[in-house]
């Protein structure tokens, strides 16, 4: 096949394609293939992939156990809509209903984690009857309406028009200079003072269970535990949003399970579908039950998209990813903390699982260079935080023991390269 290649992509992206939109790297590959833990470029030169597309591809790139089901139903039956009956959207409904938290039972299907966000929003609105919503600094929730205005990163605050009256920040469970449990309590006290300025509007609060944008964020394991007992005061609900954080990711089914709480609303999208659209707000009977007036979704749960979602959970669960995650996460973490011991300009590792965060004590750029020796090298890492700071460990959950050393490895050569 004749590629394009970066220079001629660029080209194009430049003349046809909106200017917000940018690629990590100086000198970008083109990639043409993926499988598995791997990508490829045009040059046929191939990547360790340590960021899975930003947390979509948890069982690996076009794996075969899932993309053959996706062909068959491609080939078979691929769109409806919702206003006629199909059975993969049910048999997806029931099975998210098997792998839920607690009494979380419905779900609605969507087309993105944006459009999850804005339903499960409005869902809230509809249940409480309140208009108003609290969000952390340094999340991350979507470019749709509502979404947007509890985005807690100045970066993606695009819309110039975002209502500040209705949608109230709130510090997030981590700050600079304070340890994990000194900045989660004061986190909560403000999250109490707008509850009671606010009292009897507040909607509720949305929060990523940890912060993946935000630079991988892991508040203590009692944060949420308190938040809910708030919020239950104040009658509002907690919506957790698992786009980056769910489907096994942090050796739980939900990041959300490693803090023993179970949301009110949930929303999940990215490695549901492993790479094909598909997002969800889900919810108990009780809350669901007001969600009467007609809504539809012309693609949200689509026959091919569901069969795919059922497929990746059934993988999930039959090559026990949930345990990989934790065991694998426990040796990269490890490696990574005897990578901060041994360099100063490195200040914390954080995560859980295969979600890990690294903050480097820099403004950004000696980040990117780090990602650009690495890319050279056929490593593929992310980045993140408020400052651009955090490299980014969130690879497809198939990689192997070997995989995570030989990261290690070359991460500690790179690092020794641009000191």
């Amino acid at each position: 096949m004749d590629y394009l290649g970066p220079e001629k992509i660029i080209k194009k992206k430049k003349e046809f394609y909106m200017p917000c939109s940018h690629n990590f790297y100086k000198n970008p590959p083109q990639i043409v293939r993926g499988l598995m833990q791997y990508y490829y470029d045009n040059e046929g030169i191939q990547y360790l992939d340590f960021f899975s597309g930003v947390s979509v591809a948890n069982c690996g790139h076009c794996n075969p156990e899932i993309t053959c089901v996706t062909i068959e139903q491609l080939q078979t039956l691929q769109h409806t809509s919702t206003i006629y009956l199909t059975q993969p959207l049910v048999d997806l409904a029931e099975k998210m209903a098997e792998i839920m938290p607690g009494d979380i039972k419905r779900s609605f299907f969507c087309n993105s984690g944006s459009e999850a966000v804005e339903g499960a929003m409005l869902l809230a609105r509809l249940y409480t009857q309140k208009e108003e919503f609290i969000y952390l600094e340094g999340g991350l929730h979507g470019r749709t309406y509502l979404s947007s205005n509890v985005i807690g990163i100045p970066m993606w605050r695009t819309d110039p028009f975002l209502d500040a009256n209705k949608f109230h920040i709130a510090l997030r469970p981590w700050k600079k200079d304070l340890n994990i449990d000194e900045a989660a309590k004061i986190s909560l006290r403000d999250i109490e003072l707008i509850l009671e300025k606010r009292k009897g509007k507040i909607a509720g609060f949305i929060a990523e269970p940890i912060q993946g944008n935000g630079g991988i964020i892991v508040p203590p394991k009692w944060y949420f535990v308190e938040v809910k007992k708030l919020l239950e005061k104040y009658h509002s609900l907690l919506i957790i949003d698992e786009v980056q954080t769910g489907f096994a990711r942090t050796g739980k089914m939900f990041a959300i399970e490693n803090f023993d709480v179970v949301p009110d609303i949930m929303v999940v999208a990215k490695a549901l579908g492993n790479g094909i659209p598909i997002s969800a707000f889900c919810t108990s009977d009780r809350i669901a039950n007001t969600f009467t007036k007609p809504s539809a979704s012309t693609l949200g749960g689509n026959p091919v998209s569901s069969k795919t979602a059922i497929a990746v959970i059934e993988y999930i669960i039959k090559h026990e990813l949930i345990e990989k995650a934790s065991y694998l996460g426990n040796i990269l973490k490890k490696g990574l903390e005897s990578l901060k011991n041994k360099y100063g300009f490195i200040k914390e590792v954080r995560g859980i699982g295969l979600m890990l965060g690294v903050e480097l004590d820099d403004d950004g750029s000696l980040t990117d260079l780090i990602l650009e020796k690495m890319k050279d090298r056929g490593f593929i890492i992310g980045k993140n935080g408020l400052g651009r700071n955090v490299l980014a460990f969130q690879p497809p959950l198939v990689i192997t023991v070997d995989d995570v050393f030989n990261i290690l490895t070359n991460l500690d050569e790179v690092i020794k390269e641009v000191l």
